[in-house]
């Protein structure tokens, strides 16, 4: 066999049968897991899994205004690729039910996800929870609220387990309705906005429920790591809004990572792209896994 034929048919060979067995296994996905009802109104989740068990669990929240959205729109489903698993769940939008809905489902979902972990094989010796968006906020709120009794609820039960997390990664997430009343008013404050609608009425007349809403109200010395992104040009959320978690936490000596994007507005691929990916990558390796 002349050289160059051989040469090809080595290449072929390599392609065909040494290649594939580099790429990622697909992840073990179990569709529609109910962790409650309430009120008739089934409250599911999505599980990915990697091939091993015992790896730490993620959980996302996906984003949509507290009024859309669907857990089947996960952009962080590659981390099973990592050795975790990730958990996407649903909650209930504002057209069901007003906050503190959103949280108490959020944690219900936290602790059946602890309750199950030797059915599905995960470890929930330490939990992150990540989110975007309205996603963003309630995963913040998770992450600074975990001695709230008004936000703890009851939803799902499994009351003997915690809702706490071990860090948070708050991708483009409002923190300070406060703050949002005076900066996005027609946002925050106008009948029919979306945080009008989470709330129950304007964030400048309903001062105590958007402070209950609000993780920088919430910051204690025990709150875990965050990861915060935010896009430059963002005129949904304001940047203002990961400042002021940032400030609040600087204040209370507690470790938060700000990532602004340039040019970014309110979501996008370049999020969970790139050195972004990067980043959420070693920000979980750092607070979940073992460090030699």
């Amino acid at each position: 066999m002349p050289a160059p034929t051989l040469v090809r048919c080595l290449l072929l060979f390599l392609l065909t049968n040494l290649l594939p067995s580099a790429q990622a296994a697909e992840p073990r996905v179990t569709k529609d897991l109910e962790y409650a009802n309430v009120d008739g109104q089934s409250l599911k989740l999505d599980l990915y899994r990697p091939e091993a068990d015992g790896g730490p669990l993620v959980v996302w929240i996906h984003g949509g205004g507290w009024q859309g959205g669907s857990k089947n729109s996960c952009p962080i489903q590659w981390l099973t690729e990592q050795g975790f698993s990730v958990a996407s769940i649903s909650y209930r939008f504002t057209d069901k039910a007003i906050f503190p809905a959103q949280i108490h489902d959020c944690k219900g979902a936290i602790r059946w996800l602890r309750a199950h972990r030797g059915e599905y094989g995960y470890s929930t010796d330490k939990i992150a929870v990540a989110g975007s968006s309205a996603g963003g906020h309630l995963a913040a709120l998770l992450g600074t609220s975990g001695d709230v009794k008004e936000l703890e609820g009851t939803v799902g039960g499994n009351l003997d387990q915690s809702s706490r997390v071990d860090c948070v990664a708050d991708y483009y997430g409002a923190t300070d309705f406060v703050l949002r009343s005076k900066t996005q008013p027609q946002r925050a404050n106008q009948k029919g906005s979306t945080v009008y609608k989470l709330l129950g009425g304007g964030a400048d007349q309903m001062v105590e429920q958007a402070k209950l809403a609000s993780a920088v109200f919430h910051v204690t010395p025990d709150d875990p790591p965050f990861l915060v992104l935010h896009g430059e040009k963002d005129n949904t959320v304001l940047l203002d809004q990961s400042e002021r978690m940032k400030e609040v936490y600087d204040e209370a000596k507690l470790p938060l990572k700000l990532i602004v994007i340039p040019n970014a507005g309110h979501g996008g691929k370049v999020f969970y792209s790139g050195q972004n990916r990067q980043a959420l990558e070693a920000f979980l390796k750092k607070h979940l896994q073992p460090q030699p």
